[in-house]
């Protein structure tokens, strides 16, 4: 099978994975996301050991876990907004761990553990209360959480099928030679198009509220793709992992997801 057609299969399967996710159930979006919260963890604490620095992946992973669970539990109802504080109990102790590895430049190692929390942990956490921005009881809208998704995945696909076909001009070459300005348009186009088709069946927020979400997603979604390039160009890793067959890891798949989410929470929590 080529190289296009196991890339394409494996992002079908992803796709629905998420999409059925979404539409069954809040608890099992959140379970799904649990488990890329995990691999997403130790692909970034591998990749930073091949740098020469040593995280606390075993507290790293149990702090994400932790993190990502009082939030989903939050937003569905079952645990108050004042339990997010034990998160401060699994992030001190990480301190202390660091105390016990006799690793060199333990305070690196800290730094990494904790970057690891920031750039997987944090977003994936915070898709839990997309569905519900207002914290109401017993509401989940999961046309906003599908929307977010589509946006995300029509935006880079675009990019990627404009920028092969007719790329010229390097977006930003030094940090992703592949990517040029021609497919970052042409995502973006496409983006506003489905934004707009999405406003008519997706009526939870308006359609300027949507093409907000859009240059969001278009500005911070292409930075999260161009951060991830980045970081693993300074380690000179080809992907993240092996575990999406064509896409490389879950850093690679959700590398957009990452910078993105935050914004657009923000932006939900500000407008809802």
């Amino acid at each position: 099978m080529s190289n296009l057609a196991t890339r394409t299969l494996t992002g079908i399967i992803l796709v629905v994975m998420v999409i059925a996710a979404i539409i069954t159930d809040q608890h099992l979006f959140a379970f799904l996301f649990l488990i890329f919260t995990i691999i997403g963890l130790l692909e970034f604490y591998s990749m930073v050991e091949r740098a020469g620095v040593f995280p606390n992946k075993s507290g790293g992973i149990l702090a994400g876990i932790v993190l990502f669970a009082t939030n989903a539990l939050i937003a569905v109802d079952i645990l108050a907004l004042e339990h997010l504080l034990i998160n401060f109990v699994f992030i001190f102790l990480i301190f202390l761990f660091e105390l016990y590895r006799n690793n060199p430049n333990p305070f690196t190692n800290i730094a990494f553990t904790f970057f690891g929390l920031v750039y997987v942990a944090v977003p994936f956490s915070l898709l839990n209360y997309f569905p519900n921005p207002a914290f109401l009881p017993g509401v989940y809208h999961s046309s906003l959480l599908l929307g977010f998704f589509f946006l995300i995945w029509i935006n880079d696909t675009g990019a990627f099928v404009v920028g092969t076909a007719f790329g010229k001009h390097r977006l930003f070459e030094r940090v992703s030679p592949n990517k040029t300005w021609e497919g970052a348009i042409g995502g973006a186009l496409l983006t506003f198009l489905c934004a707009y088709v999405i406003s008519l069946y997706y009526t939870q927020i308006y359609l300027h509220n949507w093409m907000a979400i859009s240059l969001i997603i278009v500005v911070f979604g292409t930075y999260g793709d161009l951060f991830e390039s980045m970081f693993k160009r300074s380690i000179n890793a080809k992907d993240s992992g092996t575990i999406l067959p064509g896409h490389g890891g879950v850093l690679d798949r959700f590398d957009s997801v990452f910078i993105a989410a935050p914004f657009v929470f923000v932006y939900l929590l500000m407008t809802y």
